[in-house]
C-alpha cells in the first residue's frame, strides 16, 4: 500500500510495527543504544542537561481504564494534605509506564489521539528547581512524532526523508531566519526519491515544532546552496 492511501493512524501504525519488527532482530548493542536514545528523550536524568535546556519534560503513560483510579489515588493523598500537583506527580510516576525503552516508545508513539487509543499520555515538565507543571492531557492528544519515528517511517518506505526545520526571529539561535536540513536514512535500501517535511521550531526553545508539513519539490537546475531554501 502506498503512503498517500492511507491515512494519519494507518501511517502510525505501519511505523511503529516497523519499528517494532527491526528492535527485535537488532544486536544486543544497537537495542542498548536505541532504548537510551528514548530514555534520553522521554525519560531524562534531571540532574543532567540544565545547561542546554531550561524545561525538560518526562513522559509517562497511563491507562485510560485507570484514569478514574488514579484520580481517586491522587485526591486520597490531596485529602493527606499534599498539594495537588507533588500528589499527582507522586502517583503518575508510581503507577505510569515511563517511555525510556523501545516496548515503551512503541506504546507511547501508537497514540493517535483517538478514542481507541489504550494509552493517554502524562507530561512532568521539570526547571532545574523542580516540577514546573503537569499536563494530564484529558484530551487525550497524539504522541508527536520524533527522529526514531522518522527513521523508520523512511525504513518502511524505503524512501529518504528531510525535515526542513526552519527558525524565525524570536527562536533562541544565533541568526535570524535560520534553516536546517535534517536527513534520515532508511535503514535498508533506497528505492524512491526522497520526501520532505517542514517543521517549524517554536521560538521559546528554539528547538520544539507544532507540526510536520509535507513539502511538495520539484526537480531544478543546480543552484548554490545559499539559494536552494529559498527555492523550497
Amino acid at each position: 500500500m502506498l503512503a498517500s492511501d492511507m491515512d494519519a493512524r494507518g501511517l502510525r501504525r505501519r511505523t511503529v510495527r516497523r519499528f517494532v519488527e527491526d528492535f527485535g532482530s537488532v544486536s544486543g548493542e544497537e537495542r542498548e543504544a536505541i532504548n537510551d536514545a528514548i530514555k534520553h528523550m522521554y525519560s531524562p536524568d534531571l540532574k543532567n542537561g540544565w545547561g542546554i535546556h531550561v524545561v525538560q519534560e518526562v513522559k509517562l503513560l497511563a491507562k485510560k481504564e485507570d484514569r478514574v483510579a488514579l484520580d481517586s489515588a491522587i485526591g486520597e493523598l490531596v485529602l493527606l494534605g499534599m498539594q495537588r500537583e507533588m500528589a499527582a506527580e507522586s502517583i503518575y510516576n508510581e503507577r505510569c509506564i515511563a517511555v525510556n525503552d523501545g516496548p515503551s516508545w512503541a506504546k507511547y508513539m501508537s497514540i493517535s489521539g483517538s478514542h481507541d487509543d489504550e494509552y493517554d499520555i502524562i507530561t512532568l515538565q521539570y526547571t532545574e528547581e523542580g516540577l514546573l507543571s503537569i499536563d494530564e492531557n484529558r484530551e487525550g492528544q497524539a504522541a508527536f512524532g520524533d527522529d526514531i519515528a522518522i527513521e523508520f517511517l523512511a525504513t518502511e518506505f524505503k524512501r529518504e526523508i528531510y525535515v526542513v526545520q526552519a527558525h524565525g526571529s524570536d527562536a533562541m539561535v544565533d541568526e535570524e531566519n535560520c534553516v536546517f536540513f535534517l536527513p534520515h536514512r532508511p535503514r535498508s535500501e533506497i528505492c524512491e526519491p526522497p520526501f520532505f517535511l517542514f517543521m517549524k521550531g517554536t521560538g521559546w526553545c528554539g528547538a520544539g515544532a507544532d507540526h510536520y508539513e509535507p513539502l511538495i519539490a520539484h526537480p531544478s537546475s543546480l543552484l548554490s546552496q545559499e539559494k536552494v531554501a529559498a527555492v523550497l
